[in-house]
């Protein structure tokens, strides 16, 4: 910061003569030095106008007896390099264009930078193609670039060759970055491999790494995206999103053990104070780090809050049936809301962590399962109490119910209406739920008539919502909330069913499992149920046929059958393995024996 301020006096006393072509090397070598300075003292400098390269070239044409006052940066840059050739000046200028191409990198102006190395390379050897077929132009026209000697007498605070080398990396790098984007991955995969070779520092090259590894991901490679994400952190052991990345492909390849080692390890390493930051050995004043800042990359390397891990092994372990690891970690995470975790993870969708009522309601789902009923009841009764005030008396979702073009009136008007309405769907789904499980909850304690009285508050819950149309399709918009609210409804119907048959009373269990067929026909959970209630009812005959309909369908139909539809949110699959019908042997025998029978008095 010293030598800036002592650097930025020098060159406003320079430029308080009128300029000389004698001293404008030694003007434009102080105000190469200064610039470079200037970015060493702050990182933020480097996003600003680089306004001191145009008033030194201005000068340098005022003291060719020329003007550019009109011209743009680019256009002025051209008038200087066709018209200035004056030898002693080449050498400040080709060291001022590169500064200046480090500008334009930053703000992402590669076609700027391409036309000003075109001009540089013109320069010195003009007619000369350097960009063969197949290569990257951006990059063979910087390396093409024939670094000026440095002269003994105008010491530099970083060469231009160490400079020449920085602008191949990010050229590179950002090129990469725009092909991953773009969904160009063998290209992207071509230039990041480039960028890794170049001249960098160790947490630029981990952060290269990784995102090679996030290509290769997006290409299919998992085995090459590991190895990829183990070298940043070889190179960077703070290169968390790396490790953030690899536990994404472990889950990927199916490797659950893994994947949960690289989430545990990367809670433990987000909750230590991170030491001190990898050496960029060897330091210069401009780095490839203050000039690659694209959305893309801060997507790519987004610092996981370790709440949002803790949430990750929490859904894995309930995902993969490690329902007291789940619950450990599910109760940890809610203790780490209560420490106002709203403030801690971002709300912009890039989150793992789901809305919080499905977060308790994944938590209920885990308790239960883990034989704590009581605690899985208390649990949803949180959620089914915070959303009471939220959903109205009546639900309407018409057939088409259609934002307007964006340009027509009442549009805002309309997808606010929209998204209220996708708002209360949620909320009624969130609270439906909570009734379900707590139904479930109540009869895997035995207690048939409190799960009745559960399972009937989720139903009676459900009624508020009204489909309207003749179809009775909603639109698209809000297709997947109403698909399951439906299948809360079916899901409700089995299991009211299922107790009604506990209690004996058959003719109720036999009214909600033709219900629930109504919803979803053939399922054969419901139709298995169904038979049971009809066998127990004594009337046979139709059982039977029931029984004979669904023994004929092919496993791969009643596999369709229950795949349909998008997939189940985490906190409704343990209620769909609890609704699935318990083979029974001694009513498979007995429905046999009838048929069997049958068979004889009619034969």
């Amino acid at each position: 910061r010293q030598q800036r301020d002592e650097l930025g006096k020098l060159l406003l006393h320079i430029r308080g003569l009128p300029p000389a072509l004698p001293a404008l090397p030694l003007e434009l070598t102080v105000l190469y030095n200064s610039l470079l300075f200037t970015v060493g003292a702050s990182d933020s400098a480097i996003k600003r106008e680089a306004e001191g390269i145009r008033q030194g070239l201005l000068r340098v044409l005022e003291a060719c007896g020329a003007c550019g006052e009109d011209l743009g940066t680019e256009e002025l840059w051209q008038k200087v390099l066709q018209e200035v050739t004056v030898e002693e000046l080449q050498a400040p200028l080709h060291r001022l264009g590169a500064l200046q191409a480090a500008w334009w990198l930053a703000a992402g102006r590669l076609g700027s930078v391409a036309g000003l190395f075109q001009l540089l390379s013109t320069a010195e050897e003009p007619g000369r193609s350097h960009c063969s077929e197949g290569q990257n132009k951006l990059l063979s026209l910087i390396k093409a670039w024939q670094v000026p000697l440095e002269g003994a007498s105008l010491p530099l605070a970083q060469s231009a060759k160490d400079l020449k080398e920085i602008l191949c990396t990010t050229a590179a790098f950002l090129q990469g970055l725009q092909e991953l984007e773009a969904g160009n991955f063998p290209t992207a995969l071509s230039l990041l491999q480039e960028a890794a070779g170049g001249f960098c520092s160790k947490k630029v090259l981990a952060q290269i790494y990784t995102c090679l590894g996030c290509c290769a991901q997006q290409m299919g490679k998992p085995q090459t995206a590991l190895q990829h994400l183990k070298r940043a952190l070889q190179v960077d052991f703070q290169c968390l999103p790396a490790l953030s990345h690899a536990a994404a492909v472990y889950h990927e390849l199916g490797e659950t053990d893994v994947e949960l080692q690289a989430l545990t390890l990367l809670y433990e390493a987000l909750g230590k104070n991170p030491p001190a930051a990898a050496s960029s050995s060897p330091h210069f004043l401009m780095q490839t780090e203050l000039l690659v800042h694209t959305p893309v990359l801060t997507s790519l390397l987004r610092q996981h809050h370790p709440s949002e891990v803790k949430y990750l092994l929490a859904q894995r372990c309930l995902q993969d049936g490690r329902v007291a690891d789940a619950v450990e970690h599910y109760l940890d995470f809610l203790s780490l809301l209560q420490e106002g975790l709203q403030q801690q993870v971002p709300l912009d969708g890039s989150s793992a962590v789901p809305r919080i009522p499905e977060v308790f309601l994944e938590a209920a789902s885990a308790l239960e399962q883990a034989g704590r009923q009581r605690d899985a009841i208390t649990m949803c009764e949180e959620v089914i109490s915070r959303t009471a005030d939220l959903i109205p008396r009546v639900l309407r979702v018409e057939e088409r119910l259609e934002q307007p073009e964006c340009s027509s009136p009442g549009a805002e008007l309309a997808g606010g209406l929209l998204s209220q309405k996708k708002e209360s769907l949620c909320c009624l789904a969130w609270r439906a739920a909570g009734y379900l499980h707590q139904g479930w909850a109540w009869a895997k304690l035995g207690e048939s008539k409190e799960a009745v009285t559960q399972f009937s508050r989720c139903l009676s819950d459900l009624l508020r919502l009204h489909l309207h149309g003749s179809g009775v399709k909603p639109t698209e918009n809000l297709l997947a909330e109403v698909e399951v609210l439906q299948k809360i409804r079916f899901l409700s119907l089995i299991g009211r069913g299922t107790q009604f048959l506990e209690l004996g009373k058959h003719k109720e269990a036999l009214l909600d499992f033709q219900y629930s067929l109504q919803i979803s026909p053939g399922d054969p959970a419901a139709t298995s149920y169904l038979v049971q209630a009809l066998w127990k009812l004594n009337r046979k005959q139709e059982a039977a046929a029931q029984w004979q309909k669904l023994s004929q369908s092919s496993p791969g139909e009643d596999g369709q059958q229950q795949g349909q539809g998008r997939p189940l949110p985490l906190y409704l699959v343990s209620c769909l393995e609890q609704a699935m019908f318990p083979h029974s042997e001694p009513l498979a025998r007995s429905i046999q024996d009838y048929l069997g029978t049958a068979a004889q008095d009619t034969s």
